[in-house]
């Protein structure tokens, strides 16, 4: 009896590859495994690699993909091997952030291909030069050159999907660069070309996408979010794009926490984390363990937070949130360090993450009654929301803009954070709760204790309705020192002016500790 007829390699490389293709991810697997056990051949190492990326196998994709760069090597294939080192490059900054040897990967591809004829590997080289720039080194303008030049590549070689990404990182380098409205227009184009057939490598789709929503994210469009969201997760589900959609939940579960749909916030955050493995090294799962962390915080849940905020510890997002705690605990001088240390590592040039960061900076410079570092934050935070437009933007920068003035003119703070009030309540209940508490501080410093009352009360309620704990509503803590020596007089029967003088304070900051007291206290 005669056995059955062996496939070749190339026939199971060919099969593995269809599998890869079709989204069928362990079955590639086991397709390109089989094909390294009868043969071992670089290219079936390059799509082990892909394949054990798409199922968060970071041991098995960086095994699989070093193997194909010293395959590639060896057979003398230049291309081959430049492909492998760039992979390797982001391999390095997914699974774990580790900048230095993704910087060594890049110049590796660059030496491999700089005597090479122009070739498609030159524009994915120049991509994912961009991508670490903008995600790593937060250098957008360093990231707009080499996404041009990508798309320059791509137009010379007639390769439209190598175009419509490169088009995508720019769009995502200009809205972090402050362009806001030229970068969404790009990144609109960009996502309609990769849903609508100019890419067919299905991890460059989801991620033309996942720039998109980030980018809102950013920016707080919520509007355009929610829009691009709905259609990036029936495309990324139908193609079983778990890991890579994983990103975009966590970018859009931010722009739900921010609009208080907070049950549909922790939704995705689960489901991002669940799509990820157990002991998942990507930076996705660090990035949902954080908004997840900062969900805490706005519920007033500031144990659970720390501990979640602590799991990444050197995240921006995440010192930013435990500034807040301290802030709202009435530590505004570890606010304040905490802030000016991870401002410093984000370049002036990279503009719109600086925003979540000085608006925080403000109110902890006022807490200690330091106006000019207040209006140096509220400045630059002014000159970045005016050049982005977005409405949330906006409400931030009279929010802060009014902090500022409280300090000598309260007047004139109750005009700008109404205004605040009036924006906020359009896109994010809770910063209109947490505006109308400022407000509501000014307004008692103004006199007009009834209407002061009046916007208290509708601060709290809106925080009771998005579930905010009634024991620490709003600011997530009980109350400090200075807050219980502050209340002692209030119940005395003193004035704001003779507290003040009792406790060596300006007045802007004794109306900030009633304002405080009022919060918390419901």
């Amino acid at each position: 009896m005669r056995e059955p007829k062996r496939a070749s390699e190339a026939e199971t490389v060919t099969a593995a590859e269809r599998a890869l293709a079709r989204g069928d991810w362990q079955g590639a697997v086991t397709a390109f495994r089989a094909a390294i056990e009868d043969r071992p051949s670089p290219e079936a190492y390059e799509g082990l690699g892909m394949a054990c990326w798409w199922l968060d196998d970071a041991d098995g994709a960086i095994h699989a993909r070093e193997r194909a760069f010293r395959s590639y090597r060896t057979a003398g294939d230049q291309l081959g091997a430049a492909r492998a080192a760039v992979a390797l490059a982001w391999d390095s900054v997914t699974f774990g952030g580790r900048a230095a040897v993704a910087h060594g990967w890049l110049e590796r591809a660059r030496r491999l291909l700089e005597s090479h004829p122009l070739a498609a590997e030159h524009g994915w080289l120049a991509v994912r030069e961009a991508e670490v720039a903008l995600r790593v080194d937060g250098d957008p303008p360093s990231a707009r050159e080499r996404a041009s030049r990508a798309a320059a590549i791509g137009r010379e070689l007639g390769r439209e999907d190598l175009e419509v990404v490169a088009r995508g990182l720019d769009g995502l380098a200009q809205v972090m660069a402050g362009d806001v409205q030229a970068g969404l227009r790009t990144l609109d184009e960009a996502v309609a070309g990769a849903t609508g057939g100019d890419i067919d490598d299905l991890m460059w789709m989801g991620k033309v996408c996942c720039f998109l929503i980030r980018a809102c994210e950013t920016v707080r469009d919520y509007e355009r979010a929610a829009q691009w969201c709905d259609q990036v997760s029936e495309f990324c589900e139908r193609w079983n794009l778990a890991p890579l959609f994983a990103v975009c939940r966590t970018h859009y579960a931010s722009v739900l926490i921010s609009r208080g749909v907070w049950d549909a916030a922790e939704a995705e955050l689960e489901r991002a984390l669940n799509a990820l493995s157990d002991d998942s090294r990507r930076t996705a799962w660090r990035e949902g363990t954080i908004r997840l962390g900062e969900l805490r915080r706005r519920q007033g849940r500031a144990a659970e937070a720390e501990a979640l905020f602590a799991q990444a510890p050197e995240h921006p997002q995440a010192q930013i949130g435990r500034a807040a705690i301290a802030l709202d605990r009435g530590d505004a001088t570890t606010a304040v360090e905490t802030l000016e240390a991870l401002l410093r590592k984000l370049p002036a040039s990279s503009r719109l993450p600086r925003v979540a960061a000085l608006e925080l900076l403000v109110r902890a410079h006022a807490a200690l009654d330091n106006r000019a570092a207040a209006g140096r934050s509220s400045t630059e935070l002014r000159t970045i929301a005016d050049a982005a437009g977005t409405t949330a933007l906006q409400a931030a920068a009279q929010a802060a803009d009014g902090v500022v003035a409280a300090m000598d003119d309260e007047a004139a703070a109750c005009r700008l954070i109404e205004q605040a009030v009036d924006a906020f309540s359009e896109v994010s209940p809770y910063e209109a709760a947490q505006a109308r508490l400022e407000l509501a501080g000014a307004l008692d410093a103004c006199g007009h204790a009834d209407r002061a009352r009046a916007e208290a009360q509708a601060a709290r309620s809106i925080l009771q309705d998005l579930g905010v704990r009634a024991s620490s509503r709003g600011h997530g803590s009980q109350l400090s020192p200075r807050e219980l020596e502050v209340l002692r007089l209030v119940a005395a029967g003193l004035a704001n002016r003779e507290i003040a003088e009792r406790l060596v304070l300006s007045e802007h900051t004794l109306h900030r500790h009633v304002a405080n007291i009022l919060n918390k206290l419901g």
